[in-house]
């Protein structure tokens, strides 16, 4: 059975005034205690083999070389090489991604790069938070050409604030002319605990549904495969880890905050950097929570992944007895639709497919 290994660094230069993610500023000093606490934890998971590997934070391309080169060699130590992977992705920050790096990462086996963009505009990069700008990226994405990375993913946010449809259209094409083999759009969700959530910023919903409709069409022309909600690629760069998860394959996850889902048991690690750099040290499992999924609520779950990517699901004889009739309401609200054998979002449903996945989400009506 396949198997994808997730290492979360929760390391940033800068909080982005979006971000709720489980990531720190300003405590890069902890980088080797943390990196090695990884070491010890990786010794922890079942004996099974990865088929991929994803690097994601935090700000992964914030280590240095050293520490980069560190980390690869506790995968390969505990996991394999590397470069026998299907497919293995580091998220970088242009900021923080330099030639010495790129090199690291490719010396080891690293096949694809996630760059977080998010905006083609200096001024709205700086509303965010974020450390670069367009210039910084363009220099990054050039160099990870140069460095040998042909499979390149770049994340764009739509819906910032005070931002046009014509500013963000204007980005999306730039970004397009770039050709990158995989593009990643996020509507820009305002979440508890943020600066943008403590500024009283409110999203215009009926404009950010236009900038994915645009999303959708141009990409669509521009030959990118809309392959899951968020997510377009050029033939045969579709992600291999990401779409693993939506198959609800089973994954090992290393690192604060980072889940493992092996045998319908879903473990989650503590958040705390220092706890859980504590508690490896310890010998301490760093799991502050885990659940068992059974019955209706996983198959439910199964259904509910299945259904982000855009070709459809086809249902079991379980499923269908399970959730045949919330089903066939969506079916009548026209946000699901049959297609041969397989049921799958309807365009409209793309943008109220939360609605859609409620229903197959405990508690259950």
């Amino acid at each position: 059975m396949k198997t994808a290994l997730y290492i979360h660094l929760p390391f940033c230069k800068q909080k982005c005034n979006y971000c709720d993610f489980a990531s720190f500023a300003g405590r890069e000093d902890m980088i080797p205690a943390y990196l090695a606490a990884l070491e010890k934890e990786a010794t922890f998971p079942p004996a099974l083999m990865v088929q991929t590997l994803y690097v994601g934070g935090g700000t992964p391309s914030l280590l240095s070389a050293a520490q980069l080169r560190t980390l690869c060699g506790i995968v390969r130590r505990w996991f394999g090489a590397i470069s026998s992977l299907e497919e293995s992705t580091l998220e970088a920050n242009p900021e923080s991604l330099t030639a010495d790096k790129i090199h690291v990462l490719r010396e080891a086996g690293f096949n694809r790069l996630s760059l977080g963009l998010q905006s083609f505009n200096d001024k709205e990069l700086k509303k965010l938070g974020r450390v670069h700008d367009v210039k910084t990226f363009l220099q990054a994405f050039e160099q990870a050409r140069e460095g040998g990375f042909f499979n390149i993913n770049v994340d764009l946010i739509a819906g910032l604030p005070e931002q046009t449809l014509e500013q963000f259209v204007d980005g999306l094409e730039k970004l397009i002319a770039l050709r990158p083999e995989h593009i990643s759009v996020y509507g820009l969700q305002i979440e508890e605990g943020t600066p943008f959530y403590a500024q009283g910023i409110v999203c215009d919903q009926v404009l950010m549904r236009r900038m994915l409709e645009e999303t959708h069409w141009r990409l669509r022309k521009a030959g990118y495969h809309h392959y899951e909600i968020s997510n377009f690629a050029l033939p045969g760069y579709e992600a291999k880890h990401n779409t693993h998860y939506w198959n609800n394959g089973e994954y090992i996850g290393l690192g604060s905050s980072a889940a493992s889902y092996i045998n319908g048991c879903r473990r989650q690690n503590t958040p705390d950097v220092q706890e859980y750099i504590r508690r490896m040290e310890a010998g301490e499992s760093p799991a502050v929570s885990s659940e068992t999924l059974t019955g209706k609520a996983r198959e439910g779950e199964t259904l509910m992944l299945g259904l982000r990517k855009l070709d459809g699901v086809e249902l079991t004889p379980a499923q269908k007895a399970l959730f045949g009739k919330e089903i066939e309401r969506h079916l009548r609200r026209g946000l699901l639709e049959k297609d041969g054998k397989k049921i799958k979002l309807s365009f409209e449903g793309m943008f109220l497919a939360n609605e859609v996945f409620c229903s197959f989400v405990a508690p259950f009506d």
